[in-house]
């Protein structure tokens, strides 16, 4: 697997893996507006970031293909904190290890690139696969958010999660 600047040609094949509303919801909150989400949507999300080097869009890939996607950003001035997002693997092949390899991947470039000390994530606690992908990758939960996220009468607590680099 490698991992590379996302391209808008990616999109397409992103927004196929999400195949309801409540996983569109599990993976991006209340971030793109209505379900389904379209190429189109995801790329003018992502024009408004074009300049700007604190909000970084990745695509992993291997032999088959576009596999997996994600986003880094970094959340403060000195640049020492990066938190992960949209962190999706395409859902025919979930469950082989691609999204802890391709985590291992940003937390490298991340680290060793980027000069972060830390990086962080959010993921909902009604989502196991993802919160066990975390943990397999090295991230340690650090407590919940304040409040909760509503989706069709539930309610989402989102635990955070983080990585300290180790020198």
């Amino acid at each position: 697997m490698h991992l590379r600047p996302y391209k808008p040609c990616d999109a397409e094949k992103i927004v196929s893996w999400i195949k309801d509303e409540r996983s569109f919801r599990l993976w991006s909150s209340d971030r793109f507006g209505d379900f389904p989400l379209t190429a189109d949507a995801l790329n003018s999300y992502y024009s408004e970031y074009r300049d700007n080097d604190r909000h970084l869009e990745f695509t992993a890939y291997d032999d088959k293909g576009i596999c997996g996607h994600m986003i880094m950003r970094f959340t403060d001035v000195e640049r020492k904190t990066v938190r992960f997002g949209f962190v999706i693997v395409d859902s025919e092949r979930r469950g082989h290890g691609l999204g802890k390899s391709m985590l291992a991947m940003a937390e490298n470039y991340a680290f060793d690139f980027l000069g972060a000390e830390k990086i962080t994530l959010g993921v909902f606690e009604n989502n196991p696969a993802a919160l066990h992908c975390y943990l397999a990758a090295g991230f340690s939960m650090i407590g919940t958010e304040d409040g909760y996220y509503s989706f069709h009468g539930e309610e989402w607590k989102c635990t955070e999660m983080e990585l300290i680099h180790k020198e």
